[in-house]
């Protein structure tokens, strides 16, 4: 008993590197590329200029894949203005929608 609350108490000791998620500024970048850094990444914070209010910055986590995505939300296209085009794809969590009858 006491070398198992040892073993937990020395475990509950050791540091983990935590993984900060990126931001990028991407008023300047291309939509390959800020396809490409949230590829690679797997989810990033990016900001950008509002397209109604350009004096505007706004931001927020865009993902990969739903994976990266909490249990009760989806991974869903939005597009967000770059350098070449005003709606580049990409993905953004939001909360599921439940819909116990189908879609009637």
């Amino acid at each position: 008993m006491k070398k198992t609350l040892f073993a937990v108490f020395a475990l509950s000791l050791v540091a983990f590197d935590a993984h900060a998620i990126s931001r990028h500024d991407i008023a300047g970048m291309s939509c390959s590329h800020v396809q490409g850094i949230v590829r690679a990444e797997g989810a990033a914070i990016l900001r950008y200029p509002s397209p109604r209010n350009p004096s505007l910055t706004l931001y927020d986590r865009f993902v990969a894949h739903g994976g990266y995505c909490q249990i009760d939300e989806e991974a869903v296209a939005f597009f967000v203005p770059t350098a070449d085009t005003a709606s580049c794809a990409v993905l953004k969590c939001q909360p599921r929608i439940f819909q116990p009858f189908g879609d009637d």
